[in-house]
């Protein structure tokens, strides 16, 4: 069974600081040498949050008790199958962060984020979160690894600013 096109993709926060895994281990991996958030591919019949919690659970050995949808990305490459990515951000956890086989975990720090190496669209998102935009639809379509298409809630952001 192909895999879904229906993804999780979550930021665990804590003191000021975002835990992001650093995609080094996996051979054939479209986020290879990038800073992602944690998440992955629905499994058969599951709603977003339970894609979420089994994810962030097999990734990192957390129980995610405070949780919430930021928004909804809409991922459009010209070398995979268009994703759809449930965005979340987390601030209550229990247990123990583990280890991870698809990367290494590490807590950075939100004002060092922009710094990584990240999808060009990611730093869209993220100045999403830091202003606190309520929910959110986010459309990136990417040639190769260049950003060329940006919508938001239905509006070219092509002129978005970083700076």
């Amino acid at each position: 069974m192909p895999k879904s096109n229906l993804t999780t993709l979550c930021y665990i926060e804590r003191d000021g600081k975002y835990l992001m895994m650093h995609r080094v281990k996996k051979e054939h991996d479209i986020n290879k040498d990038k800073w992602v958030g944690i998440g992955g591919h629905f499994e058969a019949d599951e709603s977003p949050e339970e894609c979420l919690l089994r994810e962030a659970k097999e990734e990192t050995g957390l129980t995610l008790t405070d949780y919430r949808q930021r928004g909804i990305i809409t991922f459009i490459s010209d070398r995979w199958q268009t994703e759809y990515m449930f965005l979340y951000t987390a601030t209550g956890y229990e247990g123990r962060i583990g280890e991870c086989n698809e990367g290494t975990l590490e807590w950075i720090d939100k004002t060092k984020v922009y710094d990584l190496p990240l999808w060009e669209g990611d730093k869209i998102f993220f100045r999403l979160l830091e202003e606190n935009h309520t929910h959110f639809s986010l459309k990136l379509r990417y040639e190769g690894e260049s950003l060329v298409e940006a919508v938001l809630d239905g509006k070219d952001i092509a002129a978005f600013s970083l700076t």
